[in-house]
């Protein structure tokens, strides 16, 4: 099979996105018959038909979908491969693309990274932070499609090479006047007696805590689940349930105090031994790091030791 052509691809991703081949012409400023025979002519390089064509307009076949998931990959690299230069010809000399886990950015790494680029000696690099989930980041890296992650220490990083970051520990949010609000701290267990408020089944905290269930043989009573910290906060602040989540993320106190944060949330301290996360920087081969993301992992790997 031939190398697959990047502009083919744009016009194939925005047929499928659009569900219309005209409609893709006007958005890419190209005629529909033009779109029409690059179809063609792609789905005879892979040997495979991509779209199905109805009256009211197009949708990718099961061959088409998964053209579709490697297309986006395809595009999104070459876009940041014509960012990075750009980038250089301005002054960056050294461009760094990490990846990370949802609770790493809304705990430190942001603060992390603040304070590295505001080193004069790293005035020209560029770091560019990306969210994805522990297994998303992990499955990015082993493939080559990025260099650098971090993500907790107990996903499944076998094969790739590891450093330690910082930690977190993870508390109950309860809504004031919540029994559990007045406890110094308590365990996972008596929190099953509660309804929850949840991260979605593919986040790393889901997985944790499902384990966790299951080993004590009972079930987790979710009432609500949402994509982020921000809205877990929000809903435990209005009574919808209880959360396991960082305490970190609402700049508590030391380890054993029950206190308030300043959102009106009260964060109890798990006594669980596994409630104690280490976060790891991950890479599948520290010699081909480029200086500057070397320079990056070396200074994260340090703030482990300010934890």
């Amino acid at each position: 099979m031939k190398d697959l052509d990047l502009t083919t691809l744009r016009l194939f991703v925005a047929a499928c996105d659009l569900g219309n081949i005209a409609r893709a012409g006007e958005q890419q400023h190209i005629g529909s018959s033009a779109i029409s025979k690059r179809m063609a002519l792609l789905e005879e390089q892979v040997q495979a038909p991509l779209l199905e064509r109805h009256r009211r307009g197009v949708v990718p076949t099961a061959a088409g979908l998964m053209l579709l998931e490697h297309a986006r990959a395809m595009l999104a690299s070459a876009d940041r491969a014509a960012r990075d230069m750009a980038a250089y010809q301005h002054g960056v000399k050294g461009q760094v693309r990490i990846l990370a886990s949802v609770s790493s950015i809304a705990e430190s790494l942001p603060d992390d990274i603040a304070a590295f680029l505001q080193k004069p000696e790293h005035a020209q690099i560029r770091v560019d932070i990306e969210e994805l989930t522990s297994s998303e980041i992990i499955r990015s890296i082993r493939e080559g499609l990025a260099l650098v992650g971090v993500c907790w220490n107990a996903a499944d990083l076998e094969g790739l090479q590891t450093l330690p970051y910082r930690c977190d520990t993870l508390a109950v949010a309860v809504p004031a006047g919540h029994p559990l609000a007045l406890r110094d701290s308590c365990s996972f267990s008596e929190t099953l007696d509660c309804e929850h408020v949840g991260l979605p089944a593919s986040t790393a905290v889901y997985t944790m805590l499902a384990r966790a269930a299951a080993i004590i043989g009972r079930p987790i009573n979710y009432r609500a689940v949402v994509s982020s910290f921000d809205a877990t906060i929000r809903c435990v602040r209005a009574g919808l349930g209880v959360a396991i989540m960082p305490r970190e993320i609402l700049g508590m106190a030391g380890p054993g105090q029950g206190v308030q944060g300043a959102q009106g949330v009260h964060m109890v301290p798990l006594t669980d031994a596994w409630a104690r996360r280490q976060f790891a920087i991950c890479f599948r081969d520290g010699s081909r790091l480029s200086p500057a993301a070397r320079t990056l992992v070396d200074y994260l790997a340090g703030c482990a030791q300010r934890d």
